[in-house]
């Protein structure tokens, strides 16, 4: 059973803000000094180093607003928006195929938004169909494909399909079951809506299914955040995500529909995330770390116990050594040695694409220091351990005298017995699992420069 502490103590003051790792550098690193150029000299060397790859593709549209919602998306009623955007997508494709040797397998493949599944069954072949044109796509059903579906947005005919197209994994956005607490957040959901796609896609044998839910949401209690918790666990998900909501309403237009008197305290949230914890803990799910849960069976539990679970723009990850070919507005990708980001606005992306160029807006390219933070921060984050020794072979440096300066910051959570300290490793203890972010955050050098950028709280 996974160890895990809740000691509100710690909690209240470990309390900060602070960046989620999905990638290090973080986004707010990525300048737009970085070009296309840059972008073709890190493909030149991805190619060189000739490893699988992973493609991202984002359909920002969507049929209704959540108001919690912080991501980038595109809300209209007009599904007829859609084919524009997938004809400047497919131009995309062509010009990304091109740059990467087609002896470079994809083992993954995810399409996230927005709604994917805003998209018609005829338009989703044929996004599929161009990506098989511009990239070799597994054939044999071991590939991690997967998909963000919103349950009221498919039927049986739509899961099949998927599972035709070779899609084998989902995720599904629930947030909560309670009505009131639907209505509040404007993501009106069935619990019969959500249980008949979980049947379909168990009907047509994909490999897993994970779920999202939301904690922090107006007028949710411990009480009401348990019932939906039991209904979810009826469902018997593969994965799970509990993710904390963080209202920046300055940050969000959407948020502003949401009344911040309504939502629960700090107590109560705390309360919540709690109970739903060793809930699920006491259900049998791993605790993976930053806010995801699988079974014992899962790929994300059995990567993490063999040392392969890895971070990225999606959250956890089984592949490690994938180069991210990121496609669609806003998408973040990494090639090589960098992070890039595209445009954010349709009528930029494909007024670019028409010009024969990669919609490329930003981005960052590593230096060595940065590859080295990354490497302990994902050891870290994703199994609560640093073995010094592994990275003084991998990166040929001294690591107490490298980060001697952080081993000393780490001493004052050693006394508080959020981590152990030993000549040769960092070992997070239980009461530290839940506050991993701010061990992470010791080793982000870029962090004291970045003073007074919004993050989420780390709890």
């Amino acid at each position: 059973m996974t160890e895990l502490v809740f000691n509100n103590d710690l909690i209240k003051k470990y309390d900060k803000s602070g960046p989620r790792y999905t990638s290090y550098p973080t986004a707010i690193q990525f300048s737009e000094n970085f070009t296309e150029e840059d972008y073709y000299q890190q493909v030149k060397l991805s190619n060189e180093r000739n490893t699988p790859l992973s493609l991202y593709f984002h359909i920002p549209f969507c049929d209704t607003i959540c108001y919690y919602c912080g991501c980038n998306k595109i809300v209209t009623k007009n599904r007829n928006h859609a084919q524009p955007y997938l004809d400047a997508l497919y131009k995309e494709l062509a010009l990304q195929g091109a740059l990467f040797k087609s002896t470079r397998v994809v083992h993954q493949l995810h399409w996230g938004g927005g709604t994917p599944t805003f998209i018609s069954h005829a338009q989703m072949t044929e996004l599929m169909e161009q990506t098989r044109r511009h990239f070799t796509l597994l054939d044999d059903d071991s590939g991690e494909y997967s998909i963000e579906l919103d349950p009221r947005e498919v039927n049986g005919s739509s899961i099949n399909l998927l599972r035709k197209l070779g899609f084998n994994r989902i995720s599904l956005g629930v947030q909560d079951f309670n009505p009131k607490v639907q209505q509040a957040v404007n993501r009106i959901q069935s619990y019969k809506e959500t249980r008949d796609v979980i049947l379909a896609a168990r009907k047509n044998k994909f490999h897993s299914i994970s779920l999202d839910l939301i904690y922090g949401l107006p007028f949710q209690t411990v009480t009401s955040f348990n019932e939906t918790v039991d209904k979810v666990l009826d469902l018997e998900p593969d994965r799970l995500s509990v993710f904390n909501y963080a209202h920046l309403p300055e940050m969000f237009k959407t948020q502003r529909q949401i009344n911040a008197d309504d939502l629960p305290s700090a107590e109560a949230k705390l309360a919540i995330l709690q109970q739903v914890t060793n809930k699920l803990i006491n259900a049998g799910y791993e605790y993976i770390g930053m806010d995801h849960f699988a079974k014992p069976t899962d790929e994300l539990a059995v990567a993490q116990k063999e040392g392969k679970l890895y971070r990225n723009f999606q959250g956890y990850s089984t592949n490690s050594d994938c180069d991210l070919v990121a496609m669609g507005v806003t998408s973040i990708g990494k090639i090589a040695d960098s992070y890039s980001q595209n445009i954010k606005t349709i009528k930029e992306y494909t007024a670019i694409l028409d010009s024969g160029q990669l919609p490329i807006y930003r981005g960052v390219s590593l230096s060595q220091d940065d590859i080295l933070r990354r490497e302990v921060i994902n050891q870290l984050i994703c199994h609560f351990e640093l073995n010094f020794r592994k990275i003084e072979n991998d990166f040929s440096v001294n690591f107490t005298d490298y980060f001697s300066a952080e081993l000393k910051q780490l001493k004052e959570m050693q006394d508080d017995s959020l981590l152990e300290l030993t000549q040769n490793k960092i070992l997070v203890l239980p009461e530290g699992k839940l506050l991993i972010r701010n061990i992470c955050m010791v080793f982000d050098i870029y962090l004291k420069k970045t003073a007074g950028q919004k993050f989420s709280k780390t709890i």
